[in-house]
């Protein structure tokens, strides 16, 4: 899912913990997963914010010539409206676009 068009608040809102492991039966088992997905979508953003900041990179920065560039402040405050990554991964796991196994109950599952 793209994190640029989600639809996730922006702000924190209180959960029902027992929607939340409707999915699992085990709140801290999707707490887990909801937090590793968090994760995933933090370095996409990350990595996606670095590379387009090092279009502006200068070899030679020095304290005295730091100099302001617009488009670069205007994608830093882009970046800053979004969502943060663990509300894009709640929102995502209450929609039930995260696809996620435990190997533990794969395993058990094989052995009956």
């Amino acid at each position: 899912m793209d994190y640029k068009k989600t639809k996730a608040p922006t702000n924190t809102i209180t959960h029902n913990l027992m929607d939340m492991c409707e999915e699992t039966g085990n709140i801290y088992e999707s707490v887990v997963i909801m937090s590793k997905r968090a994760n995933q979508i933090g370095n996409e953003m990350k990595n996606d914010l670095q590379r387009k900041l090092k279009e502006f990179a200068q070899g030679n920065d020095t304290l005295e010539e730091t100099f302001e560039n617009r488009e670069q402040i205007e994608i830093s405050r882009y970046y800053e409206k979004l969502p943060k990554a663990t509300l894009i991964a709640t929102k995502e796991f209450e929609d039930g676009n995260v696809y996620f196994r435990n190997p533990e109950k794969d395993k058990d599952a094989l052995d009956d």
